[in-house]
């Protein structure tokens, strides 16, 4: 054996024994000849005392030893000197006296230190197997591990059986652009890496397998940002003879116990429940962030009979007049200001600058306020509780357009006014009653919400049948966290002829349907039992059990934000032969230097 024990095992029951510990040099430090190091596994740190009066040469020995480099160390264990404890380790009452010691591999001069954070992010994932050394990560990657044990344990006691669908597929609309892979075999096809496991899934209720998961690989060829990654897991589900309450109820207990195995808390059950409709009215998101307050206030009846032409007129045109209040935030800075602007222009906000007003030192102070009447600037006080210090930002225009405005806006000052940053809350709650469809101006035609297998809710079928697109709702639901959307799933259309129906109103032709999913049409034929599932980001659950922003922290070897790994360096070129061999011919040049222009 290597070692006797791991680096946080012995305790003063020890004491007298002879023990072997391997692992990394974390620290050393010399104390007039004797030198003390801290050794570190997985598990924990000892430290390790070299006596020069006891062994000279073991003790000159230590002297050259790096940072990082792997030891192994026999000793005795023998109680730290009174007043030297560390009480914050573990073994902090404890050391080993040196006996002998093998370098089992020493290390270079690290790129850069392991005991303090980097900001440099395309350093860390370069040297990414140094990075996974720091016990933040470590952790992590075991409350990863341990979160997902508790969800492979709850749905096999839940009788739901782990099955792996392929890798190499088809592709699928769902909502982002697939990663192709080129078939040698089949010169000039390509197979699509799975954006999610959808129509397999369905296929296994076809089949007869009832209570289906799997922890699935997915793949999307997408921007990425702080919680999106090109490949990610979730955990996928799907179930037969289930309806909506069904599935709420079972992924309740199955992220209760997640939570309870990552952090050992009890997470209140069951969760709240707010409609599509209600999540845009109040929070302007369909995953609100409900940790704070600050709620979209409608004023359509403040501003109803106002002579104020831009709200008047939005207003008789079908348009809402919104606004939230974010109180005491009145001494908002220039700089804080410039970037709400244009957070909001980016939301599609038709002018350079939100509309606002402050109350300060006693005086409402807006552009505005001289253009509302006596009676509804006492209206807007009452309507929106405008205090001392507060800041009101309003937006007229139609409703999807305003919502999505003022829930970006929300979010910014509550990240500027730090509302969340010591919040141990963790604010479950289901968005339902989602829209089937929505229509896509740049695509000039109906796409779904979800994804093109959502059954309609049953009282919206003739709405869609009277072409009514808009109004149909779906059977689909998510559940959210804190602002982050955790999971979503809906009921699955399960009959051919209302699956076909959906596929024409999204524009795919019968001869597209029958080349994109005639096996999924054809199975429809055979008995299909009604079914729905949900599907969890585990990255995002990882993330948030971690208290992490970023889910590359809980990913062991994630991709930078341009999609790279910069440890492996993929992606990569592919020399000529690969590409003949596949009946491929790159059309990309990079450009020469002696093209670029003369400055």
């Amino acid at each position: 054996m290597y070692r006797t024990h791991h680096c946080n095992e012995l305790r003063p029951t020890h004491i007298g024994q002879s023990v072997t510990l391997c692992g990394w040099v974390n620290s050393a430090r010399d104390h007039g000849g004797v030198i003390f190091i801290d050794l570190r596994d997985r598990e924990g740190l000892t430290q390790v005392v070299f006596r020069p009066e006891e062994n000279a040469s073991l003790a000159e020995a230590s002297h050259a030893l790096r940072d990082e480099s792997v030891v192994q160390i026999t000793g005795t264990v023998a109680a730290r000197l009174a007043g030297t404890e560390n009480s914050a380790l573990g073994t902090g009452t404890i050391e080993i006296v040196a006996q002998s010691m093998t370098v089992l591999n020493a290390a270079e001069v690290l790129p850069f230190p392991l005991d303090r954070e980097l900001s440099n992010e395309d350093l860390r994932m370069k040297y990414r197997f140094l990075d996974l050394r720091r016990p933040r990560l470590t952790s992590n990657l075991r409350t990863r591990h341990k979160i997902t044990t508790a969800a492979r344990n709850y749905l096999d006691q839940a009788g739901f059986i782990e099955v792996e669908t392929p890798i190499l597929s088809n592709p699928t609309p769902e909502g982002a652009r697939d990663f192709l892979v080129p078939s040698r075999l089949s010169p000039g096809k390509f197979y699509a890496l799975p954006q999610a496991p959808q129509q397999y899934k369905q296929l296994l209720m076809v089949a007869g397998l009832e209570k289906y998961f799997q922890i699935a690989r997915c793949f999307r060829d997408e921007d990425l940002r702080s919680d999106r990654q090109p490949e990610f897991t979730q955990i996928d589900i799907e179930a037969s003879f289930i309806d909506q309450e069904g599935i709420v109820s079972l992924v309740e207990g199955l992220l209760a116990g997640m939570f309870k195995a990552g952090l050992g808390i009890d997470v209140p059950l069951p969760f709240p429940r707010m409609t599509y409709q209600q999540a845009m009215d109040t929070y302007g998101s369909d995953k609100p962030d409900t940790r704070f307050d600050m709620k979209i206030t409608d004023l359509g009846e403040v501003f109803a009979k106002s002579e104020f032409k831009i709200f008047r007129s939005t207003l008789d045109g079908g348009g809402v007049v919104r606004a939230i209040n974010c109180k005491g935030f009145a001494g908002v800075t220039t700089g804080q200001m410039n970037r709400l602007n244009e957070l909001a222009v980016q939301a599609g906000l038709p002018v350079k600058t939100l509309a606002f007003l402050k109350c300060e030192g006693g005086e409402m102070k807006s552009p505005l306020w001289k253009f509302f009447t006596p009676a509804e600037q006492a209206a807007l006080v009452e309507t929106m509780s405008i205090t001392e210090g507060d800041l009101v930002f309003f937006v007229a225009g139609q409703w999807e357009l305003v919502s999505t405005i003022l829930g970006r806006v929300r979010l910014e000052v509550a990240n500027m006014q730090e509302l969340t940053k010591d919040s141990k809350a963790f604010n479950f709650l289901w968005v339902v009653d989602f829209p089937l469809l929505a229509f896509s101006p740049e695509d000039n035609a109906w796409v779904a919400v979800h994804h093109p297998f959502t059954r309609p809710k049953a009282e919206d079928v003739p709405l869609l049948d009277a072409g009514d697109y808009g109004k149909v709702r779906a059977e689909a639901y998510d559940v959210v966290l804190n602002g982050y959307e955790l999971g979503g799933g809906s009921i699955r259309i399960h009959e051919r002829d209302l699956q076909s129906k959906m596929f024409s109103v999204l524009g795919i032709n019968a001869e597209e349907q029958e080349l994109k999913f005639g096996h999924l049409l054809d199975a429809f034929k055979f008995g299909a039992p009604p079914h729905g599932g949900l599907a969890l980001g585990l990255d995002r659950v990882a993330m948030l059990v971690s208290g992490e922003d970023s889910i590359r922290e809980v990913i062991a070897f994630p991709k930078n934000n341009k999609g790279a790994d910069l440890m492996a360096e993929s992606p990569t070129t592919i020399d000529f032969k690969s590409l003949r061999d596949l009946y491929l011919q790159s059309t990309y040049k990079e450009k020469k230097k002696e093209d670029a222009p003369v400055a």
